[in-house]
């Protein structure tokens, strides 16, 4: 798949006005790796959608510390955009990215590891690299 090839500046205010945030302001962003496997969803405000658009590199909103994160700012783990399409509605956006390292902040590689079973919820993988290897303590916080 092909390096991101960002929009002009015109276009990427456009895309951004199109973009139907939430009455919080936000919008639901899915991340995918280049196999289409999910990573990960986090939230965009029009600030993150555009910073993203611009430099290609993953930028969501933190409702938990209520600011911009860049992902990888802190561990490492970056995500590069390959690809963004909006759905039908425009109030949600599948990102393609190359992500380095493990998308979740358990140290896995995606976020989604709990499988639903008649027993409960059943881990089908285990952490590649602890927390504390990715952030330096226990409590990364999540975005």
């Amino acid at each position: 798949m092909q390096d991101w090839q960002p929009p002009s500046p015109e276009q990427r205010h456009a895309l951004v006005a199109q973009a139907r945030f939430d009455a919080d302001g936000l919008l639901a962003a899915i991340a995918q790796d280049e196999d289409r496997n999910v990573l990960m969803l986090a939230w965009m405000n029009s600030e993150a959608l555009d910073e993203t658009l611009r430099t290609g590199r993953v930028c969501y909103f933190s409702r938990s510390r209520q600011r911009l994160w860049r992902k990888g700012e802190s561990s490492g783990q970056v995500q590069h955009l390959l690809k963004a399409a909006f759905d039908c509605d425009c109030d949600a956006l599948l990102l393609t990215v190359h992500q380095t390292g493990v998308a979740c902040h358990t140290g896995r590689r995606s976020c989604f590891y709990q499988n639903v079973t008649p027993e409960g919820l059943q881990a089908d993988s285990a952490p590649l690299i602890t927390p504390t290897q990715l952030y330096g303590s226990t409590d990364p916080g999540r975005g």
